[in-house]
This record gives C-alpha cells, structure tokens and sequence, in this order.
C-alpha cells in the first residue's frame, strides 16, 4: 500500500496569496517525511483549489491561463507534483470551453466539470459541454493523454483527495490522504479459506493502516494547525497483477473479469470497505481504470469487458469510468448519453462518480493501445455503443433525479 497524494486543499485567491502558499508549503515540507519514517511511500503532494470560477470569476480564458500558470510554477517550487483547479461550474456556463485552451499550455494543471450536484442536479448543457472539452482534449496529444488531466464530476463533494476531481469549498485549509491500496485485496483475497475471511481479512488491514495513519495525520494536525479531512481508501490499483483490483475480482472465483459474477465480486470487496472503521473523505469504493489494472486491461484486449460493464459495477462500487481507451473519431454527441448515465447512476444512488474519458487519436474500436508509458498497461480501444439523444433529452433543461425510497407507500 502506498500514499498515492498527500492533497492539500486551499483557496489560494487572486493575485495568489503568498501567505496561504507558503503555509501550504511548509505543511508539506513537514507532512511528507513524517509519513514516510512511518513507512509509507508517498508518491505525490499535489495542491487542490477552490473552483477556478471562484478565484477568477471574470473567466477571460488569458487570466485563467495566468492564474494556472503562475500557480502551477510557485506549486512545483513549494514541492507540489500537480495542482488542480477544481471544476468548471454550471452557474458559470462559460467556464467550461475554457478548459482545452488552458490544458494546452500547462503541464501539470487538473480541471473537471461538474454535470450533476444534489444541489444543481443534472445539467444537461453541462454534460454537453463536458463531452465538448473531452472531445477537444483528445486532440492535445495523440496518445488522448491530454485527458488524464481531466474528469466529469456527478455527485463528487469538496476535499476528495483524488485527482482530478478534487477541489476545495471554503478559505481554511485542509488536507486529506489519497491511497492506492488495491494490493491489500488482492493480498486479503488470497489468503483467505472462505468468503468470510476474505472479507475480515480486509476489514483488518485496511484498520490497521488507517489507526496508524490517521494517528500521524492528526499530529500533523496539532503540530500545523492545518485540519485533517480524512483518508480515501479507495482500493486503487497499479498496473501489476499483484496490484491490480481485477485480480482480487477473479480470485474470489470470477473466471474473468466482465462475465456474470463480476458485479457480485465488486460488491463483496466494497462491502468489507465500508465495514472498516476510519475517518472518511472523497470516495472510499473501488477504482477501476483500464488503464492503470493489469487485469482489466488484459480483460478489455481480450475482449470480454465493456463501457456497459465498467458502468454496471459503478452502480455497486465504484469511483466511476476512468482511463476508459475510446475511438479517436468519437463525437460528443457520442459521449452525452455515458454521461447522462452517470450522472442519473450518481443522483439516484447519492454516491460520487467521475468519468475520465480518452478518445485516442487515429484509433478505432478494436484496436490495440501501444502506450509507452509506465503507468499503463496496454489494452485494446473500447467501442462506445451510443447515438446523439433526441426528443426531451435532447433539451437544455436541468433536472433533478431523487433516490429511490424504498419504504411502503402510505395507506
């Protein structure tokens, strides 16, 4: 298991504020070697911010460029990896075409765009424009890679500590621990006899690691006086089989990952999750990004899981559709109904999804991925079963969609 961010979160203000910088700054120079002397690799410190139509509300695409720019250079120099800048807005509709321009001429810069809130709910021009910037992005690179520095958010509340959807809601600092754990299952799995103690063996490392780093992170937090948000233990993986959720998926008895009994396992291994005891924040399911899990990879280039399937499990799991390798001539009327479908699978359930898309340029579905890159695992190009929506949906209204009470009617 390691630490996969250290995510501060501030507003840093405009002009930047250089006193919630250095402190931003000096937390990390202290927070950073305290946890690694307990033993824990910590991969990034990366700094999220209150939504960038907050700290910039005029939304001149050059100021925001400005503002990202000057910020992404005074980060890298208080040693933060990346910054984000938080979501696009739907009570700003014209913060959202302003991200493909940014992400041209930064290196290191997050956004996403917020198409569904509990108190928003569903924008349906806000999907559209998401499914615009997607399609825009992909055209950065020609590996789609300019994507993975952007996410749709449905449902996705303030101090989640994953990029790209995290961002921050008021002035007061905070921090919270991004982990990438999906190794505890796959390890939890198969040392188990039954299903029982499959699942007490997960519940108990997951304790484990959380008392302890939850005991530092609130040291860190007298010591500061930079409040602790929480952990997000999303079982999030690398691309090796030992680190890899579809691993743990098929150990637990699914031939392969895709076919029938896959949901089922997806729902075993969150289930032991949420019987954990440990300060939550962000998502704390299971992350499934094709990309990035050696077994799901594997399963897509051999043709066996799909977008349908990756969204199917979203309903009982997960953080949503992520690193999901398209076709690069997907249009955004393509992508609108995925999002709608994520959007209404988020509203409906009350949990946070994101949908971090990547039409590759030049690629068809079917074709295989040749990234080299080592934090991918090659695949295959996922075909997107999908057509532009007409009639209703079609529209530019926004609605609300309200979870599904389950109690009797009244008599």
């Amino acid at each position: 298991m390691k630490i996969r961010s250290i995510t501060y979160f501030a507003n840093p203000g405009w002009p930047l504020n250089e006193a919630v910088l250095q402190k931003a700054g000096d937390f990390v120079a202290v927070a950073r070697p305290t946890y690694e002397a307990a033993g824990y690799e910590v991969q990034t410190a990366r700094l999220a911010t209150v939504p960038y139509p907050r700290i910039m509300p005029s939304l001149k695409t050059e100021d925001v460029i400005t503002l990202a720019q000057e910020l992404e250079r005074k980060a890298d120099a208080l040693g933060f990896g990346y910054i984000s800048l938080g979501p696009a807005l739907p009570d700003f509709p014209e913060s959202y075409p302003i991200i493909p321009q940014v992400l041209t001429v930064t290196k290191s810069t997050f956004f996403s765009g917020v198409i569904a809130s509990p108190e928003t709910g569903i924008s349906l021009p806000a999907i559209r424009a998401c499914a615009d910037i997607i399609c825009q992005t992909a055209t950065l690179d020609p590996n789609g890679f300019g994507n993975l520095y952007f996410a749709a958010l449905a449902n996705v509340p303030a101090d989640a500590p994953f990029f790209p959807a995290a961002y921050h809601d008021r002035d007061e600092p905070a921090f919270a621990l991004a982990l990438e754990a999906a190794d505890l299952s796959v390890s939890s799995v198969a040392a188990a006899n039954s299903l029982e103690e499959a699942r007490r063996n997960l519940v108990t490392t997951v304790e484990k690691h959380a008392k302890a780093l939850t005991n530092i992170s609130q040291a860190l937090e007298n010591q500061t006086g930079v409040r602790f948000g929480g952990l997000d233990f999303t079982l999030a993986p690398f691309p090796d089989a030992a680190s890899s959720l579809g691993t743990a998926m098929e150990q637990l008895g699914v031939r392969a990952v895709g076919l029938h009994g896959s949901l089922a396992a997806a729902a075993f291994l969150t289930d032991a999750l949420d019987r954990a005891n440990y300060p939550r924040v962000g998502f704390n399911g299971l992350m499934l990004p094709v990309l990035e899990d050696a077994t799901l990879a594997a399963r897509v280039k051999g043709e066996i899981l799909t977008v349908t399937d990756l969204l199917l499990y979203s309903a009982v799991c997960g953080t949503g559709l992520d690193t999901v390798p398209l076709p690069g001539d997907t249009q955004p009327e393509e992508i609108v109904p995925l999002l709608l479908d994520m959007a209404a699978l988020a509203q409906r359930l009350e949990k946070p999804l994101t949908a971090r898309l990547m039409p590759i340029t030049g690629k068809k579905a079917g074709d295989l991925t040749d990234f080299n890159f080592p934090f991918f695992a090659n695949s295959r190009v996922l075909e997107l079963r999908s057509s532009p929506l007409r009639g209703l949906f079609g529209g530019q209204e926004t609605f609300h969609l309200r979870k599904r009470d389950s109690s009797p009617p009244p008599v």
